[in-house]
């Protein structure tokens, strides 16, 4: 669709296919179908029921729910009403979520589907109505389909404009608190109607939900872009069925994380070792079938874009390579929550591994003499709620900072070299980007999340997390191989970016222990601080250290 806004969108496709199924939910292993018609019901039962627990034009309501049918219901309710929308994340602490929930002054939260759901009661304020969607969650005001029996759906829904603001998507708060990114209408429109058009998605389409859809990924690659072309959403039920979801919604746009393609790797090769694999590849009507069946096994073999949005830590290339032998080209892209995730794509049949691709249309990129990636365009925050001052920071003259150094290739690709602030400098006075070493080390099987450090240290070290092929290795296998892997990478860097040691550590790093955001991404200050005494019992004289 050309670039209307996301609720004339949604008027679109209820005026001209009602009775085409748009969300599939599972409960209790039985998928149950909503249609676009049914859709547009409940989303106008829901606004009315806003309305009438006091919520004005302009006024803030949270959701607070892993992935499911309603949490897209309630966004679409809540730009009916004339509101905002403030996703949280599942994983946020309640900290976090009182902090949230505070600064932006919302009215009314809905809570759905969550883990250890009792640990965040403490975050939601007394003042804060609570509306309960059908799913076993925290004590609530009020139910989800009582309201939706009780208040006939609203006639005439709030009349959206470009410059509306549609939602307030809180970063994961890396070294602080979580800042307000406000987005509006017009952001929304500008970024799905593009990639929309740029990749050929349709009604046809299938799309796959399971990353959280607080996440600005998700929310434009899924949830908005679904909006665009027509087609289905799914969602998983929970992580136990995951698999068993995705092989029976056979998605035609899957959007994934490194962790998981890592994963979904390990898992092919423990059934089908590499030296197996690669004898039955090389052979060509076998190998063909081979590798359509690991794409089955997976529920991937309808996928025709496969997309990964990276942030400061690319996906390792020989991870990219091995799906290309099994015919699944990841596209990989970068994009952050400031500009709705649009930013820079692989478009599929024009994928360069080692980059994000290409800037998207329309969307303008520079680097600045420092080496910092800079954006401009309508996808662009209007800043940070109630923080000016971080605001004018992060946007300077109608450009996007990133906090991301980069490089753009003759051809137009963008090569992301590490994060602004994760540079330190060692001892020596030598300044060490932490990214690319990262990502090195990362390609071993046995690593499962790696954190560069030297700050004040004569040279860098890593603390490695193994993954969980490692705990099933023989110790003295995955030691050998890591110290090879050490080895390697130390013989191709310059002398002051030489890692004198590995750490491996025992303790997994989670949102719980406070070492991850609720983004998954790595707290560095955290670890640092955590691992500190560790690291100053390092002995000199051995490379491989067990913390």
């Amino acid at each position: 669709m050309s670039e209307q806004l996301p609720l004339h969108c949604f008027a679109h496709w209820v005026a001209t296919t009602p009775d085409r199924v748009w969300l599939r939910q599972p409960v209790e292993r039985s998928w149950h179908p909503i249609t676009w018609r049914e859709a547009d019901d409940r989303a106008r039962r829901l606004a009315s029921a806003l309305r009438a627990l006091g919520c004005e034009p302009g006024d803030r309501v949270a959701i607070l729910a892993k992935n499911c049918a309603e949490w897209i219901l309630s966004d679409m309710a809540i730009m009916l009403a004339g509101l905002v929308s403030v996703p949280l994340y599942p994983l946020q602490s309640a900290d976090s979520i009182d902090y949230v929930l505070r600064h932006s002054a919302c009215k009314v939260i809905i809570l759905g589907k969550l883990d250890n759901a009792e640990s965040l009661e403490p975050g939601i304020p007394a003042e804060v109505v609570r509306i309960a969607m059908p799913y076993p969650t925290l004590r609530a005001d009020h139910a989800w389909g009582e309201l939706l029996a009780c208040y006939a759906p609203l006639r005439e829904g709030h009349e959206q404009r470009p410059d509306d603001l549609l939602s307030i998507l809180y970063t994961s708060g890396t070294t602080g608190q979580p800042k307000g990114v406000m987005q509006t209408a017009r952001a929304f429109a500008f970024a799905s109607s593009r990639s929309v058009a740029e990749t050929g998605l349709g009604q046809e389409d299938q799309f796959f939900s399971y990353l959280p859809l607080s996440h600005a990924a998700e929310r434009f690659l899924v949830a908005t872009n679904s909006l665009y072309c027509g087609g289905g959403i799914a969602f998983v039920e929970s992580l136990e069925t995951f698999a068993e979801d995705l092989r029976e919604i056979r998605p035609t746009q899957f959007f994934s994380v490194p962790r998981l393609w890592t994963r979904f790797q390990q898992g092919v090769l423990e059934k089908l070792p590499q030296r197996r694999l690669d004898r039955l590849l090389a052979i060509p009507l076998l190998g063909a079938l081979v590798a359509w069946k690991i794409r089955r096994g997976l529920g991937l073999d309808r996928a025709r874009v496969l997309v990964l949005v990276s942030g400061a830590a690319p996906i390792p290339v020989a991870l990219l390579e091995w799906y290309q032998r099994i015919g699944l080209t990841i596209c990989e892209g970068y994009g952050m929550t400031e500009n709705f995730a649009y930013g820079n794509f692989n478009r599929p049949g024009q994928v360069r591994f080692g980059t994000v691709g290409r800037v998207m249309p329309d969307n303008e990129l520079r680097i600045a003499d420092d080496g910092e990636i800079l954006y401009r365009s309508p996808s662009l925050m209007t800043g940070y709620y109630l923080e000016p001052e971080k605001s004018a920071e992060t946007l300077r003259d109608g450009w996007l900072r990133t906090g991301d150094n980069g490089q753009i290739d003759a051809d137009g690709y963008l090569r992301i070299t590490g994060r602004v602030k994760d540079i330190f400098k060692t001892s020596k006075g030598k300044y060490v980007a932490p990214a690319p070493i990262e990502g090195e080390i990362a390609k071993s099987l046995w690593v499962e999340q790696v954190c560069l450090m030297g700050s004040g240290l004569d040279q860098p070290l890593a603390l490695v997390e193994l993954s969980p092929a490692a705990h099933e290795q023989a110790r003295a296998q995955v030691e050998a191989d890591l110290l090879a892997t050490l080895a390697q990478l130390n013989d191709r860097l310059l002398p002051h970016e030489r890692v004198s040691h590995l750490l491996l550590v025992r303790e997994p790093w989670t949102v719980d222990n406070g070492c991850m955001t609720p983004t998954m991404k790595i707290r560095r200050n955290v670890l640092e601080a955590r691992y500190a005494p560790a690291v100053d019992r390092l002995d000199a004289r051995q490379a491989l250290h067990w913390e």
